[in-house]
């Protein structure tokens, strides 16, 4: 099975804003966006699965790619808690380093750590190498991103931070039962 997982494009949120589960809409070009995503894929059958966080930045591109959409809540990206929707800047600057120290086990206020955002991915990718399917799209986010790459490499969690997930990016991989290869990064 070819699998493609997609970042979704730039969106209309302030540099340096905290935002994972916030719901933020894609950036007024998104047209030119959506056609340099399309150009980095195949023709998608009609019946080919694409699955997708809830948000609106990864449902309108998802739902511009297919008419066989699947929300999950598991391809949602990091809750950031109590840090939602403010600037980086503004949030207590020993609670952020001691968080940015240790983002793999420490979680935000009422938030998540990657390790949480880890499992839940990991919950997702378990089903969907169940999928009977030659050809899948996953339309997400940089965090769970990282996260399935790291299910997949079996990495350590804070190596996943190694990976430049640029906005509008695909990803290429490859599974098979015995092994799952990556084709292509930042494409």
């Amino acid at each position: 099975m070819d699998i493609y997982l997609i970042r979704h494009s730039k969106t209309v949120a302030p540099t340096g804003l905290c935002y994972g589960r916030t719901d933020i809409a894609l950036d007024g070009d998104f047209a030119g966006e959506l056609a340099k995503i399309r150009a980095k894929l195949p023709d998608l059958p009609p019946d080919c699965p694409v699955f997708c966080s809830p948000l609106s930045r990864c449902l309108q591109l998802a739902e511009c790619l297919s008419n066989n959409v699947q929300r999950d809540e598991r391809l949602l990206e990091i809750n950031f808690g109590d840090w939602e929707n403010i600037p980086f800047d503004a949030i207590e600057t020993e609670a952020l380093r001691q968080w940015a120290d240790n983002f793999v086990h420490i979680a935000p206020p009422n938030g998540e750590s990657f390790t949480d955002l880890y499992r839940r991915a990991g919950d997702f990718w378990r089903d969907l190498t169940q999928t009977d399917a030659p050809l899948v799209v996953v339309v997400t986010h940089a965090g769970t991103i990282r996260a399935l790459l790291a299910q997949v490499l079996a990495l350590p969690l804070a190596n996943a931070f190694q990976f430049r997930i640029a906005l509008g990016s695909v990803h290429k991989l490859h599974y098979t039962p015995a092994y799952t290869y990556i084709d292509t990064l930042n494409q």
